[in-house]
């Protein structure tokens, strides 16, 4: 007999997520929970021979993709690099014959990469895993008890926290959730939880992660798994959709990457007792048809249309309840990456860069965890043109929430403005070969307090209490060919700086938008080293937000910028006022040209493909490299001008095209400023690429 599943029970997960009828206080293996758990273990130890299934045929659909995400805390969602589409034939005997065949396969690889899946990320998860879980081909999770076998009874901790009704149009299934603790969780054990049908202890779904000693790849950061069942017959509880998300962060200097395998598969059409011949069981578990039958495979549409919309996240809610109530089941040790003192850098800049104030700076930094979420950073560097040592000491806590509390005390530099304007990369060979430093800096000793509060409203927040002293500093280097700009004429002086950041990733938003942005309120109390001692410090107010709208027009992209910012106070210092000028905040106008007390800049760009180029890139790949042109618009406005500011206040405006090549990684700008402006040329990486150059 052929079925799908009927919507009633392929909504089930949905109903057993949301629709707690009754709870039950939380008793670890108490007489009620232990029987039930012994009615599972016993109903896997038969394979559900007694209830009248011998076999059962499927195909499954699923989409295997590889992401990656870059820069401190990893702040946005991560890049799709490769997505496979897969179909397969799922073939299942009692009491434990499994088979599964890929009988379609298709790839679109939108990065270069060699990556190679393990073949059990082929294909799906049968019977809710065996009696040992691995995963990976053993190279990820290996030799983990399953909580429903034998030894998953002595192993585990068991709790009934919930109790959930599933009604289809005849039956009523009562479900119930038992939490999965593991009893020593310094061992290689799941954590998570099981719905178990009450009548008969089948498993309806399953939620787990794994302790930090079940995962073998010291990379690793987490693993998550999801298995949801459906009912088949009225009585089969079979698999119907699965998860799993394997988070790997980079272990060179502690650089902030991270690679992400997602997995989403939905199971349907089961054909039960069909009579399966046994030789379709025999040779390896996962097989692959040939090339000619993988590539006539009738998929729809292009790849990515079908590609589920939380695969491109940050997080997916299901996944991260998994880990979240894993956090909440054991020690946060107990999940954590091993403690270590390891080499620590932010971007390839802070190992080394060139400017004018410093010449060639050269620096490294340490990070120390200690556990429980506490985190000791050293970072330190020199500058052989001034002869001096910058450095920053920080201890602080965070939860996996993103909560946290830090102290820092350093003696380092600050840019002046909101907006870099080229990537650390560009700026250092601009800046050796040409004296083009697209750098403000000035010098900063102090103390501070930071607060995160986490993501609240889809915006990550930060608190800072700051203690310093603020100086100028000088020119200590030449260019090879051209002079520097003089330095910044920062003032002395000495502050308290309260300040409120938040950061939204880019999320959805109205009318098709996809929308990022990031925002700072500050007041400081400054206190200038030419007054007198005693005289009253001045409040100085600042305000700054900027916003970047993308929305797909078909092939084509619209893209919004919108910076503004404005800094109030009897006496503003120069490090506090607003500047503009640069391929970013005011194309075709000279670094920092335009500073004022209040500024707004709008820039409005559209994306058309305009060809792609095939290219072989050996291991990593056959693949085509798109050609994007990007025309552009800039509308600039100043307020109130400094005195240090080469222009007036009023309306400035700026036109140009942009060129996208190298896939999005690189961005040439040519743009003519069409009030006191002139053509100007830009060449760089992706400002997605800046948080790690």
């Amino acid at each position: 007999m052929n079925l799908r599943y009927p919507t009633a029970v392929c909504c089930a997960a949905i109903l057993l997520a949301v629709a707690p009828i009754r709870a039950s206080a939380q008793q670890w293996n108490n007489a009620p929970t232990m029987a039930l758990v012994n009615l599972a273990i016993g109903r896997r130890a038969v394979q559900l021979a007694d209830t009248g299934l011998t076999d059962y045929k499927a195909t499954a659909h699923g989409y295997l993709t590889f992401l990656a995400q870059m820069g401190e805390g990893f702040p946005d969602p991560p890049k799709v690099v490769r997505t496979d589409e897969l179909g397969v034939e799922v073939y299942w005997r009692a009491p434990s014959q499994s088979k599964q065949r890929i009988v379609g396969r298709r790839d679109t690889l939108l990065l270069p990469t060699d990556i190679n899946y393990h073949r059990d990320h082929l294909a799906i998860i049968q019977n809710n895993f065996p009696s040992i879980i691995r995963l990976g081909d053993g190279d990820e999770v290996h030799d983990v008890p399953h909580p429903l076998s034998a030894q998953g009874r002595d192993a585990y901790d068991f709790a009934i926290t919930d109790s959930l009704l599933i009604r289809t149009s005849d039956r009523v299934f009562d479900v119930v959730e038992v939490k999965v603790r593991p009893k020593n969780d310094r061992l290689p054990r799941a954590v998570g939880a099981v719905y178990l049908d009450r009548a008969n202890g089948s498993v309806v779904r399953m939620t787990f992660s794994f302790t930090r000693e079940a995962l073998k790849d010291p990379q690793l950061e987490d693993v998550s798994v999801i298995l949801e069942n459906g009912l088949v017959d009225g009585r089969f509880w079979l698999p119907r959709r699965q998860e799993i998300e394997i988070r790997r962060t980079g272990s060179w200097m502690d650089f902030p990457a991270r690679g992400i395998i997602r997995g989403r598969w939905e199971i349907c059409c089961v054909e039960t007792n069909q009579t399966i011949p046994a030789p379709v069981f025999t040779g390896p578990e996962i097989v692959q048809a040939p090339l000619e039958t993988l590539r006539a495979y009738p998929f729809k549409g292009a790849i990515l249309d079908g590609l589920p919309s939380d695969v491109k996240l940050s997080e997916n809610d299901d996944v991260r309840r998994v880990q979240e109530e894993a956090r909440e089941l054991v020690r946060a040790e107990a999940l954590a990456r091993t403690q270590a003192t390891v080499p620590s850098v932010r971007s390839l800049s802070d190992i080394v860069h060139i400017n004018r104030n410093e010449g060639i700076a050269i620096g490294t930094g340490v990070t120390r965890r200690f556990g429980g979420g506490v985190m000791g950073v050293v970072r330190a560097r020199f500058g052989t043109g001034d002869h001096a040592f910058k450095e920053s000491v920080s201890l602080g806590w965070q939860r996996a929430n993103g909560m946290g509390l830090s102290i820092t005390a350093r003696d380092d530099f600050r840019e002046a403005g909101d907006t870099p304007e080229v990537s650390g990369v560009r700026n250092s060979i601009a800046s050796q070969e040409f004296g083009s430093d697209f750098s403000d800096f000035y010098r900063v000793r102090g103390v501070t307090l930071g607060l995160d509060f986490g993501v609240a409203a889809g915006v990550r927040w930060r608190a800072k209490v700051e203690r310093e002293q603020q100086d100028a500093l000088g020119i200590h280097a030449a260019p090879v060919t051209g002079h520097f700009q003089p330095a910044f004429p920062a003032q002395s002086l000495r502050a308290w700086r309260y300040s409120l950041n938040g950061y939204r990733a880019p999320s959805p938003g109205p009318f098709g938008f996809s929308v990022q942005g990031s925002s700072e309120l500050r007041a400081s109390a400054v206190t200038f080293d030419s007054e007198a001692s005693g005289t009253p410090a001045h409040w100085v107010a600042r305000a700054a937000v900027e916003m970047t709208a993308e929305r797909p027009l078909g092939a084509d992209r619209l893209v919004l910028r919108t910076a503004a910012a404005g800094v109030v106070g009897p006496v503003v210092p120069n490090q506090e006022l607003i500047f503009l000028g640069g391929p970013v905040s005011a194309p075709g106008y000279d670094y920092h040209q335009l500073s004022a007390r209040a500024a707004i800049s709008e820039r409005i760009e559209w994306r058309h493909p305009l060809l792609t180029i095939p290219l072989a890139l050996g291991r990593f790949g056959h693949l085509r490299m798109p050609i994007t042109l990007a025309p552009f618009g800039q509308l600039i406005g100043t307020l109130s001008p400094s005195r240090n500011s080469a222009t007036a206040g009023g309306w400035y405006g700026a036109v140009g095209v942009g060129v996208l090549t190298v896939f999005d990684l690189m961005r040439i700008d040519v743009a003519r400023g069409v009030r006191n402006g002139r053509w100007t040329f830009s060449l760089d990486f992706s400002r997605d690429l800046w948080r790690i150059l």
